[in-house]
Formats: C-alpha cells, structure tokens, sequence
C-alpha cells in the first residue's frame, strides 16, 4: 500500500482531537489513580485487621484481573443493575483504580521508608494521626516517590489504546474509525504511533528533569 500524503492532511485534524482526548483522560485517570491508591496505602497499612484485610483484598482482585474485562464490566455489565456510565466516564475509572493498585505499593514503600524516629517524634509532640500524616510522613514520603508515580502515568497514557474497545474516540479510536471506513491503515496507524512516541518521549524528560531536580535539593 503506497503512503498517501493527502490523506494523512485529511485525517490528521481528526486524530490531534483524539490525542486531546487522550491526554485529557490520562490526566484525570491519574488523579484518580494518585488519589485512590494514596486511600489505599493507607488502607493496607491500618491497624485495624478488617480494613487492611479489605483493602489487600480488593486491591488484589483489580491487580490480578486485566484491565479490558475490567473495562468491559464497568461499561457492558452495569447498565444490566441500572448503572450506566459514559465511554469516557467508563475508560477513566478503570484506567484510574487498575493503576491505583500499583500507586498504592509506590505510596506504601515511600511511608515505610521514613525513618521511626519521625513517628516518634510526632507522638512526643502529641500530634494527631491526621496531623503526623498531613505534616510529618508525607512531606519526607512524597518526593522519593515521585519518578515512579511518572513512569506510572506514562504507562498510563501508552495504555490509553485499549479504550477504543469501549468505544471512546481517542487517538486510538479515531484512528480506527478512520481506518475502518477508507479500509487504509498505513497512515492513521502510523500517525497514532508517531503520536504517542512524541508525548511519551517528551513526558519521559519531563519525569528525568524533575527527578534530577528533587535530587539537587535533597544534595
């Protein structure tokens, strides 16, 4: 199949909306994703055996279970109870609690690397549990953390595709659209792969830049 230069100018407007879309919908998803898994550390790390029990156990099952089963019950399956979600809606949740499991272990290692002393000293200052987390351990847990909840989001972003199986038209989805109906795929396939090179080489220096940042001031 020979490259047509014409239709990549007739298609690519129709494509730069669709990686907005999947920029959009990675940047919410990790929201989600940081905000849940942060609930989630915290969770497996209570005191109280019934809570961490519950949140191992289903942190576990989404962890252990692929995404696009994940994908397919949140979008196919709970219209069947009366809950019917967006495409959008659908593919954020489930890009954002599957990589909340994985932000969790990352949140998880930070907490524990801060020294016992801090805890200690929290306690003899009799500060609150709320307080020692919001002050104390979180400050000194979150910076050491942040290249890996990058390369998260990153993956995140490269796994956008698989929500065109819900029917959500992002870079992926237009593309296919595009594809299925001109029976080409050289070029919107090609483009998508261009695409996500360029945003995932660029949020990659990104994470590197911040990274040696957070080291200069820790030296």
């Amino acid at each position: 199949m020979n490259w047509s230069w014409e239709f990549v100018a007739e298609i690519t407007p129709d494509l730069l909306k669709g990686l907005v879309v999947t920029v959009k919908i990675t940047l919410i998803s990790s929201v989600v994703a940081l905000s849940v898994g942060l609930f989630f550390a915290i969770a497996k790390m209570s005191s109280v055996d019934a809570v961490r029990r519950s949140a191992v156990l289903v942190t576990e099952t989404i962890r252990r279970t692929p995404l696009l089963v994940q994908l397919y019950f949140l979008f196919y399956v709970l219209p069947d109870i009366g809950i019917v979600l967006s495409p959008m809606v659908a593919g954020i949740i489930g890009l954002g609690f599957h990589y909340a499991t994985y932000v969790s272990e990352v949140y998880r290692a930070g907490i524990i690397n801060v020294p016992a002393g801090q805890w200690e000293a929290a306690r003899a200052c009799n500060l609150t549990k709320r307080q020692t987390w919001r002050e104390i351990v979180l400050p000194q847990a979150i910076p050491p953390m942040i290249p890996p909840l990058g390369n998260y989001v990153i993956a995140m972003f490269k796994e956008t595709p698989i929500l065109s199986a819900i029917t959500v038209l992002d870079l992926m989805g237009e593309a296919l659209a595009k594809a299925n109906f001109s029976y080409r795929y050289l070029e919107p396939i090609t483009l998508v792969a261009i695409g996500f090179l360029f945003v995932s080489l660029c949020s990659a220096a990104l994470v590197r830049l911040l990274e040696n940042h957070l080291k200069l001031r820790a030296a």
